[in-house]
């Protein structure tokens, strides 16, 4: 299990510059300090990769727990990395970029360097670039040399100023990266790798981005180029970030991944997300939200064009269902539902960003695999989404992935068939009647065009198919309310625990009408928790 306490919480400092009554001014004048110049390139980094991996691991030096004492949580949410030492804080860059230091949950120091005219300079590190809060009482003397634990890019000069924790991308923690959507809010994260997530009794790994580069921009340049280098005691790797800020925030990722021991779940483009419940999928008393999540669902657009829509789950067990494909064109996982009504909290569930992978050129046979751990409490990071390849990871195998990743409010290449809304659950049979114990319906809803301009004598028919149990009550109608929606309703009857898969798409005729909804029904949880759905 990975929370978000331990990897993400720290990346957002909740004191701004201004609160505190800094002043340009009252930081020295000393700006940040470069190393010598050597030459630099993507391909002499790969080739840097490939000739670690063919080495042993040795596990880079963390910062000793003593010498991070005085550093608590506390005191770190409240640590101003000064303005006058960020990276391109000056001239013609739109985007200056600050850094995180040590902490108690990231000790390992991670190394910086700028780019500029295919030359690189590290950056030398001290933590006189930070300012404390008065409560630090000081800083340990043994806190010296590299205390850099990632990095943060602001949107614009200004707020490098004045509001300090206003960045658009952010890296800590292993290879976990995240970025604001379109509404300006975090949410999910990503990562460069998935190392044996949830493998049997295999140890998940946690390969670590041990070293960034910069790229000097160019003059108003809406994007910004990072280079990483990944290494880890099964895999190192090269990647070539551009990021750029448009309505939300895009990311082109090239990878060159090299391995040095078998790897039995390579998880391409990984992202990570929380889903705990929703409205109908609720423990008794709980929490008082109506839902809690990150993320509702996993959409994904198959190398053969169909979109499908799987709600996600809060499982009793660790589940992973797998969709084979080849050539996937995308996934990603969802938030659909943007009604504050829907959360009802302070900390804008309804706008978190979607995050969608758009892969580049062919990536042949695999799966998207999607992983449900059960929690039960929002700070816990549930969910993990990634492209898992059928050709084995064997030791000195090479791979290279380039993708995009899109971080926005919706998809960006919605089907144009109607698209799956809200999925309910309660008990099978008709209203007011007794109901069936061994029966569960289900209800979908569609909306879209091509359901609004549809004859009114239309009958567009369900397609439904079921892993086992017996599909009963068919029928597909407008929905009340005048909202245009519709909606596919059904009862499943169903003995056993083991959990059912389903599938459902409209059509009318020889027309499919929309996109594809698949759903794993989990019948263990029909009691003492009778209701799910999202």
């Amino acid at each position: 299990m990975v929370t978000r306490r331990d990897l993400l919480t720290y990346t957002s400092f909740s004191m701004a510059l201004a609160a505190l009554g800094f002043t340009p001014e009252v930081f020295a004048a000393q700006r940040l300090k470069l190393g010598s110049e050597s030459p630099f390139s993507y391909d002499a980094l790969v080739q840097r990769a490939k000739e670690s991996a063919a080495k042993p691991y040795h596990a880079p030096a963390q910062v000793a727990e003593s010498a991070l004492a005085n550093i608590n949580y506390d005191v770190y949410r409240k640590i101003i990395y000064n303005p006058d030492y960020a990276l391109f804080n000056t001239g013609v860059s739109r985007f200056p970029v600050t850094f995180f230091s040590v902490n108690s949950l990231h000790r390992t120091p991670v190394k910086m360097s700028v780019v500029e005219n295919n030359h690189t300079r590290e950056i030398i590190q001290s933590i006189d670039y930070f300012t404390f809060p008065d409560n630090a009482h000081g800083v340990s003397p043994d806190l010296k040399g590299n205390v850099f634990s990632g990095f943060r890019i602001l949107e614009n000069q200004q707020l490098l100023k004045k509001h300090s924790e206003k960045d658009w991308v952010s890296f800590i923690g292993a290879s976990y990266f995240r970025a604001v959507g379109e509404q300006g809010q975090f949410g999910l994260s990503a990562r460069g790798i998935a190392i044996n997530t949830v493998l049997g009794d295999t140890q998940e790994e946690f390969p670590e981005f041990t070293h960034f580069w910069f790229e000097t921009p160019q003059e108003d340049s809406n994007q910004l180029v990072v280079y990483a280098l990944l290494d880890g005691p099964s895999i190192c790797g090269a990647y070539r970030f551009v990021l750029q800020r448009t309505k939300g925030v895009v990311m082109d990722v090239d990878c060159s991944l090299f391995l040095r021991q078998d790897v039995g779940r390579l998880g391409i483009a990984p992202q990570t997300s929380m889903f705990w419940f929703s409205k109908m999928a609720k423990g008794s008393a709980s929490d008082w939200r109506p839902e809690v999540h990150d993320s509702d669902g996993l959409a994904m657009w198959t190398g053969k064009g169909e979109h499908i829509w799987r709600p996600l789950n809060n499982p009793l067990q660790v589940r992973v269902s797998a969709f084979n494909d080849n050539n996937p064109r995308g996934f990603g996982l969802l938030q659909k539902d943007r009604d504050f009504k829907s959360y009802l909290g302070s900390v804008g569930y309804e706008r978190r960003p979607d995050l969608w992978i758009e892969p580049k050129g062919e990536w042949g046979e695999g799966a998207v695999q999607l992983v449900e751990i059960p929690t039960d409490d929002e700070i816990y990071d549930n969910i993990v989404a990634m492209w898992v390849p059928k050709q084995e990871a064997k030791a000195g195998s090479e791979h290279q992935f380039s993708y995009r990743l899109h971080w926005l409010a919706d998809e960006p290449y919605p089907s144009t068939l109607a698209r799956c809304g809200s999925t309910r659950l309660g008990r099978g049979g008709n209203p007011g009647a007794y109901p069936d114990p061994d029966a569960r319906k289900f209800i979908v809803e569609y909306r879209g065009e091509v359901l609004d301009v549809l004859p009114a004598d239309a009958k567009p028919e369900a397609v439904i198919w079921a892993s086992r149990g017996t599909i009963e009550g068919v029928k597909v109608e407008k929905a009340p309310g005048g909202q245009g929606n519709w909606r596919a309703v059904f009862d499943l009857h169903v003995e056993g625990k083991e959990p059912v898969e389903l599938r459902l798409f409209l059509k009318e005729g020889d027309k499919t009408l929309s996109e594809t909804w698949m759903y794993q029904y989990l019948p263990f949880r029909s009691s003492p928790r009778p209701l799910q759905g999202i």
